[in-house]
């Protein structure tokens, strides 16, 4: 199999096929573009769950490793309380690598107030580069609960900030010596400051009391994302392409590496599904973070990008564009 996330018909004949349901307790599984699962605690409390590795990059894991996990329970309108952490570590790692990855999540976890509940920290012969996988832990009453699935025709899609953070961030730390050679020093070095916007918390607190649906762009990009939220909530999509904001760095180095910048990993930019787009607009941008409305859904079963007078149509996500320059999966 190809590196990067299943592709969606693997996923549901081979792994999804073999989820059981049977605990009442389990008020959200899984399901394709699910980034939670919730369970019930008590009649109006919830607890939400989200687990992902970081394996795209060895660079700053530590910090991206507690964005990416408090952005999935973001989403889900809860409020993160603790993690617990997995560290696996090849052999020649050396202890200070260990020591900056563990302060940048112990940084990041000051910064959110939430607490690294336990873990596994391990040295192992069978990963080439450190990994991380993090487990988040949350609540959030539970008419409040938010899902990938919750869209109904008519409503506005909105998304914040800029496709791409933090693909572009990744390309530029990870190829920075050759970055320089062909873009000014200064250009590359504000593209490696992308990740300090890959967080969504803010607007996502700010967006949830009138969202039906929030959905973190991550691997696949914003193309894969839209996919996600429409077949989780079986509905269609018009989506305007010229209003998907891409910042100018993205698209300098995607040029130069030959990758679509619209299926690049793109974590910080939140889809948020909403009869009130206007004033969730209003309320992200009181916040100081830019969002936009993009389109709308609809009652069709087409999945529409629309760009002028041209049309074209959403596929099944492939494989994030990232790995056509590094390898990994995040």
């Amino acid at each position: 199999m190809k590196v990067g996330k299943l592709p969606e018909s693997v996923l549901k004949r081979t792994v999804l096929k073999k989820v059981n349901k049977v605990r009442p307790e389990v008020v959200v599984g899984a399901g394709v573009g699910e980034d939670c699962a919730a369970i019930k605690l008590a009649d109006d409390e919830v607890m939400v769950l989200s687990t992902d590795p970081i394996t795209g990059t060895a660079k700053d894991i530590g910090k991206l490793s507690v964005y990416i996990t408090a952005n999935d329970v973001s989403c889900s309108g809860a409020e993160l309380i603790g993690i617990m952490l997995t560290i696996l570590l090849p052999d020649k790692t050396l202890e200070d690598e260990l020591r900056e990855i563990m302060s940048d999540v112990y940084d990041v976890c000051h910064k959110l107030d939430i607490q690294v509940v336990g873990g596994h920290t391990e040295v192992t012969r069978v990963v080439n580069q450190p990994l991380i996988s993090v487990t988040g832990v949350g609540k959030v009453k539970k008419d409040k609960l938010l899902s990938t699935g919750g869209i109904k025709p008519g409503m506005d899609i909105v998304m914040t900030k800029a496709i791409g953070l933090e693909g572009t961030s990744i390309l530029a730390k990870e190829k920075y010596e050759e970055l320089i050679t062909h873009f000014p020093a200064s250009m590359v070095d504000k593209a490696v400051g992308f990740d300090e916007d890959i967080l969504i918390v803010k607007e996502a607190a700010a967006a949830k009391d009138m969202a039906l649906s929030m959905h973190d762009v991550t691997e696949g990009g914003i193309f894969g994302a839209l996919w996600e939220m429409a077949e989780a909530s079986n509905v269609g999509l018009d989506i305007d392409l010229k209003s998907i904001k891409v910042r100018q760095e993205t698209v300098e180095i995607c040029e130069y590496f030959g990758i679509n910048p619209y299926k690049l990993i793109s974590s910080g930019c939140l889809l948020i599904a909403t009869s009130e787009g206007e004033k969730v607009v209003d309320a992200i941008n009181r916040e100081g973070i830019e969002a936009t409305i993009i389109g709308k859904a609809t009652d069709s079963n087409d999945r529409r990008l629309i760009n002028g007078g041209e049309i074209r149509f959403l596929e099944t996500p492939a494989k994030d564009e990232l790995y056509q320059v590094i390898g990994g999966r995040e």
